[in-house]
């Protein structure tokens, strides 16, 4: 049992857990985060609280930050909107099929007039329906920002986690929150929770079969593996029957009687096989 505090490094975007230590950040303050270019700053956006998990995982909080880290940060975002810029501007010269998507930015010692910054490395995300030849694009680049400058492709799902968004749900992407890997998909998932095979409805803003279809096919598989199939014959505390539907997420089957043809609802286990036989053992 231990304390944890959630920040995140642009509002909306996906939220980062770490032990804050000896420091009691409240919402909204800006603190240091560690991260592998070295610390950052993020704005708390879940105070600390007790949790029942193990904390001794998670990476600890670095500290409030400092006015020079805000000035820090400050220049980075101004670094970024014009790289952004930039890019754009040049890709249209260029005329290459290119969509920048996000750019990150390190910062440098701040250079001397005309030179390039020494340290500084700006990598600029982008997305394209193919292969782009984008070498005398990152040249023009360079002399541009006068740094060091990285062009990265990235794929359809990668994207919608950078860019974020809202999905069919109504909430935020899931990939842009709290989704760490992208697990596979197949449109079997979609057949086996009986789903319209209709693109536009089982497609996220990536153009690929949703994510959260992967969240409940485990439920499904278990149902289907236990529930007596449509069209089976059951036998139901209103008498027998044969069964015309399953509603998974209540756990139970629709059946239509013999004696009158009304249909009932049932739970799984009062129908099952292997129930019934269990019961009847202490009858």
């Amino acid at each position: 049992m231990g304390m944890l505090c959630a920040v995140s490094f642009n509002r909306y975007g996906r939220l980062y857990y770490l032990d804050p230590g000896e420091f009691t950040p409240q919402v909204g303050d800006k603190v240091l985060v560690p991260t592998e270019d070295g610390t950052e700053v993020a704005e708390c956006v879940w105070a600390p609280q007790w949790v029942s998990e193990d904390t001794a995982g998670f990476p600890r909080l670095a500290g409030p930050a400092g006015a020079a880290d805000l000035d820090r940060d400050a220049l980075v975002r101004r670094r970024k909107a014009e790289a952004k810029v930039a890019a754009k501007k040049l890709i249209r010269e260029h005329e290459l099929p290119m969509k920048v998507v996000a750019v990150d930015h390190l910062t440098g010692p701040e250079p001397s007039t005309g030179s390039v910054e020494d340290g500084a490395h700006t990598t600029i995300y982008f997305t394209a329906p193919h292969r782009v030849d984008f070498r005398s694009l990152v040249r023009d680049l360079g002399a541009t920002l006068r740094c060091r400058v990285e062009l990265r492709q990235l794929s359809a799902r990668d994207s919608a986690r950078v860019q974020g968004g809202i999905g069919s749900c109504g909430r935020d992407l899931c990939c842009a929150t709290f989704l760490r890997d992208f697990e596979p998909v197949t449109i079997r998932m979609a057949k086996d929770q009986d789903l319209p095979l209709n693109p536009l409805r089982i497609s996220g803003a990536c153009g690929r079969l949703m994510c959260c279809l992967k969240y409940e096919h485990p439920l499904y598989q278990r149902f289907q593996e236990t529930a007596p199939a449509v069209g089976s014959r059951v036998d139901t505390e209103q008498g027998p029957g044969r069964v015309v539907g399953h509603s998974v997420p209540r756990d139970a089957v629709t059946v239509r009687l013999d004696a009158d043809g009304s249909r009932c609802s049932c739970s799984r286990a009062s129908v099952c096989g292997s129930r019934q036989a269990y019961e009847q053992q202490y009858e």
